[in-house]
């Protein structure tokens, strides 16, 4: 656990570490479109240390113009039983990220509609994430 999270840390550290990157520091041809982060974990560490944090900075940073996180299975509890992941959601959601859930894991997963209260747009993702696959997006999954 202990080199799982310091591993995460060196990670953020060594992606974060330059407070001057952003979209204005690359060549324009440079910068893809579109993230899609496909966030499968039940793991709060992992949320908070890594999937969360760097989707969230992706679209505040304007690394990236588009950004969608896609909550698929177990991080779809974790949203509604953790108050703070819940907050840190909402707050992205604010910012511009875009969140899509898997409505077959939300269904089994008994959380569809306190997703849905959320503002977060519960569907069928095969077949979108399979779009977006295809469409050149780069796809990050934690």
């Amino acid at each position: 656990m202990k080199i799982k999270l310091s591993l995460q840390l060196l990670f953020a550290v060594l992606l974060f570490g330059n407070a001057n990157l952003n979209a204005q520091n690359l060549p324009k041809d440079s910068l893809p479109d579109k993230l899609v982060v496909v966030w499968t974990s039940g793991d709060p560490e992992v949320a908070e240390t890594m999937a969360l944090m760097y989707t969230h900075a992706a679209k505040t940073n304007k690394w990236f113009k588009d950004v969608t996180l896609i909550i698929w299975g177990p991080s779809a509890r974790l949203v509604i039983e953790n108050s703070k992941i819940q907050e840190k959601v909402i707050k992205m959601q604010k910012d511009g990220v875009v969140l899509e859930a898997c409505v077959a894991c939300a269904n089994m997963l008994g959380v569809t509609e306190q997703l849905k209260k959320l503002g977060i747009d519960v569907k069928g993702m095969g077949g979108p994430l399979t779009n977006y696959l295809k469409s050149g997006a780069k796809v990050l999954t934690f």
